[in-house]
């Protein structure tokens, strides 16, 4: 990229040229009117002549010479007394040059025309008088006319310098922080994920860099989701369709294949199942769009015990209900797919004789769902793997419940999407899973209802 063209250039240029304009201005403005300390030189100037002529009147030649070295070395100009004749008092020099262009005083000339260069172009204080009686000529003049047009003070070029250099820290702290979000934008697009930009700044540019950050964040986990979701599933479909492979052989070979097609029918209902869960999670991975309905956790609760009573009973157990009423925000059906998921694992896991409890309650601000079981429980250091993509305890059991590792899963991420928390505890026996919900305070249930 052409470094003109780039956005430090162009920040600093602007500002140069701003403050180029606005110095400009206001010395062709000040140029206008007789500068006040051309006025205040011309007074001091005709004290100094009344006091020059008293001095040569009373001490001659001699004392004119010492007060005018003091002059001098106070004011860095060159002072003279002369007589009517235009002679040096002190030197006899003929000075008469400086009388044919006197000024009877700074600020009395008559208005030049427009000049754009001549008020920037620093002329010495230069001024020569005759006396009233004609009799002395006073001439105030540079110790060194040469560099009487350069333009500047060298204090107005520190000044001018620290403007540029003012100017650069501006458009520099503006646009490095730019120059490194966008160094991390490129290491992101190359496949980066991790690629972070870490800023610190609390302006507009820091609030854009963590911005990104939160999206960066949130991409690193949405992709490393599906990679491990893509391996999970590849080793999930392998099993079934290998033994559906299998099974077809056995059906080709033999001649009663009632067996086989039977264990066909299983492998099939198995990827169905798999396919149907496989969906839950990609709409729980969605976005959070239809979270604001409400929802009263309570009569869901026994909407689901009221549908699971069948396959309760077909394992030999029951399940035990116990709410008050408590009313959430959310999306209905994903709280009913994390609850259902939840209490179809507990009834797999459960003994016969040995009833599911399902409880609602409010704890503080919060919904609490509870699920507990009656089983072996789940190893301690395995309590929070259970809820990642197809993690089983025990793979063996599991195949036989017909689970695949994703019921647990999707109740999480459910929850999350909710702004709660889900855990798990061994009860002794048994498994504890508890879901956390921001609740509504009740005179908002009261509104909601």
């Amino acid at each position: 990229m052409n470094a003109w063209r780039s956005l430090f250039a162009k920040i600093l240029l602007w500002f140069l040229a701003t403050v180029t304009v606005t110095f400009m201005g206001a010395v062709y403005i000040s140029s206008l009117n007789p500068p006040v300390r051309a006025v205040f030189f011309g007074h001091i100037a005709t004290e100094q002549f009344h006091e020059a002529r008293r001095t040569y009147e009373s001490g001659g030649k001699d004392a004119l010479r010492k007060f005018l070295d003091r002059l001098a070395e106070g004011t860095g100009m060159r002072a003279i007394l002369a007589d009517a004749n235009g002679h040096d008092l002190v030197t006899g020099e003929d000075v008469s040059r400086h009388m044919r262009n006197r000024r009877t005083g700074p600020g009395r000339r008559p208005m030049p025309s427009f000049n754009p260069v001549q008020p920037f172009v620093r002329r010495p204080m230069e001024l020569v008088r005759r006396s009233a009686d004609g009799r002395y000529w006073w001439m105030i003049l540079p110790l060194h006319p040469r560099g009487s047009d350069w333009p500047l003070h060298a204090s107005q070029i520190w000044i001018i310098a620290a403007i540029v250099l003012l100017c650069w820290l501006l458009a520099y702290n503006l646009t490095t922080p730019l120059r490194g979000l966008q160094k991390t934008l490129e290491r992101f697009g190359r496949g980066d994920f991790s690629a972070r930009s870490g800023s610190r700044r609390h302006d507009e540019l820091g609030q854009l860099a963590r911005t990104f950050d939160v999206m960066a964040a949130r991409i690193e986990t949405l992709v490393a989701s599906q990679r491990r979701l893509l391996l999970d599933i590849s080793h999930e479909l392998r099993s079934p369709l290998t033994r559906l492979g299998v099974a077809v052989e056995i059906a080709r070979a033999q001649t009663d294949t009632e067996a086989s097609l039977n264990r066909i029918q299983r492998e099939a209902d198995r990827l169905n199942s798999l396919v149907d869960q496989l969906l839950q999670v990609t709409r729980a991975e969605s976005d959070t769009a239809g979270l604001r309905g409400c929802v009263q956790l309570d009569l869901l609760l026994r909407d689901i015990a009221a549908d699971c009573d069948i396959e309760a009973a077909a394992l030999g157990t029951s399940i035990e209900v116990t709410t008050e009423p408590v009313m959430v925000r959310g999306d209905e059906e994903l709280l009913r797919r994390a609850a259902e998921n939840i209490l179809r694992n507990a009834l797999r896991y459960s003994p016969p004789g040995h009833p599911v409890v399902a409880t609602v309650g409010r704890e503080g601000a919060s919904a609490v769902l509870g699920i507990r079981d009656w089983g072996s429980g789940v190893p301690e250091n395995q309590l929070q793997r259970i809820f990642d993509h197809f993690y089983r305890v025990d793979s063996d059991r599991n195949r036989l419940s017909g689970g695949v590792g994703l019921g647990l899963s999707i109740a999480r991420r459910a929850v999350e999407l909710h702004h709660g928390s889900i855990a798990a505890r061994n009860a002794g026996p048994g498994l504890m899973v508890e879901i956390r919900l921001p609740a509504f305070s009740e005179s908002e249930s009261r509104s909601a209802a």
